[in-house]
């Protein structure tokens, strides 16, 4: 049986690229190369497409070749620059594992939605509305799920009068990845310096009143009538609030954070966040995976975080140890995305 021609996009121009290089890292040491042949194409920090042998520390300076994604469907894969002419290498199926600003927004997405070819993970409109965490919680709140109360800043001209928030809040860009940008505020003179925070990372600054309880997320694989859920994680902190990605080494641990998995929490909680995250992801239009985050409050309810369309794969990150804790190994993940990807180009066709 022929392999897979399976083309793994890592790197990018956001914040997020060496975390995206190794989610990519942990994809290849876990991808079954009797099943797919793969193509690695690191996209650099500027913004250039390489087909490289592979995501390693140093990818960039290795045996690379200029490449791109031709958005001609009757070529539906990639074109590689080689000696002066651009051959062609077809794919069968790409799978992003890219992070943040045209990775996770449905930029990359609709480059592939043109191209014609089958790829992994949540579609444009998905991807676009759950990168938006303001158009999020809207959508969210007219499904019946809880958020937090919250205040958008488009423009310098917008004035948020500090008096009328309860402190604390959170302020943080509306459009970004990780907890770049992210400031939590306890005082309302802190409040202006926070939103220019924001400001560096999106035009669009996002403030949240701060929800007590604790933080708990859930790994969502598959299509909508068809999903799988992992086991919960809760985020026990020390101090502070979770920054995720921000330590200078995540692979030996965050300073002040520590993921529980399964989450310690009773049974009957973990159902109604399980449910929860569910309908979160439906509501979103999300397919393929994605990573919900909540808050579960001392009363039990259970409120809206974020979505992340494509979360970290690294060895130290969150969702693939909820799917693995659940029984699911990155191998399987892996094999159940591909297959959810073609089924649902095949349905579109």
């Amino acid at each position: 049986m022929a392999r897979l021609k399976i083309a793994v996009l890592f790197g990018g121009c956001s914040e997020e690229h060496p975390v995206s290089v190794k989610s990519a890292q942990e994809i290849a040491r876990n991808l079954d190369t009797e099943k797919y042949e793969p193509f690695y194409v690191g996209i650099t920090k500027s913004g250039a497409w390489k087909l490289c042998d592979g995501p390693g520390e140093d990818w960039e300076n290795g045996r690379c070749r200029t490449a791109v994604l031709s958005p001609d469907r009757s070529v539906r894969g990639l074109l590689v620059l080689e000696q002066g002419r651009y051959e062609t290498i077809g794919l069968d199926v790409v799978m992003p594992v890219l992070h943040g600003t045209l990775g996770e927004d449905g930029a990359i997405q609709g480059l592939l939605e043109l191209s014609g070819i089958p790829y992994v993970g949540c579609d444009v409109p998905s991807s676009a509305l759950c990168m938006d965490k303001s158009l999020a919680y809207v959508v969210a709140g007219s499904a019946g799920i809880a958020t937090p109360n919250f205040w958008t800043v488009t423009g310098k001209e917008d004035d948020i009068d500090p008096d009328r928030l309860t402190y604390p809040v959170f302020v943080k860009p509306a459009r970004s990845g990780s907890s770049f940008g992210v400031s939590k505020v306890s005082r309302k003179e802190e409040l202006p310096g926070a939103v220019d925070t924001a400001r560096q990372y999106d035009t669009k600054v996002l403030i949240e009143e701060a929800v007590v309880g604790s933080e708990i997320g859930c790994a969502v694989l598959g299509t909508e009538l068809d999903l799988v859920v992992g086991e919960l994680d809760h985020i026990a902190l020390s101090r502070g609030f979770f920054r995720i990605h921000q330590e200078d080494r995540p692979e030996t641990g965050s300073e002040n954070a520590t993921a529980i998995v399964p989450a310690d929490i009773p049974a009957e909680s973990r159902t109604r966040v399980q449910e929860t995250a569910k309908a979160v992801y439906r509501a979103l239009g999300c397919g393929g995976l994605s990573r919900v985050d909540m808050f579960l409050t001392e009363d039990g309810e259970v409120v809206l975080n974020e979505v992340n369309t494509l979360p970290g794969m690294t060895s130290y990150s969150r969702y693939p140890r909820m799917m693995a804790a659940a029984g699911f190994p990155l191998a399987e993940v892996i094999d159940r995305l591909v297959s959810s990807a073609l089924a649902v180009a095949g349905e579109s066709r």
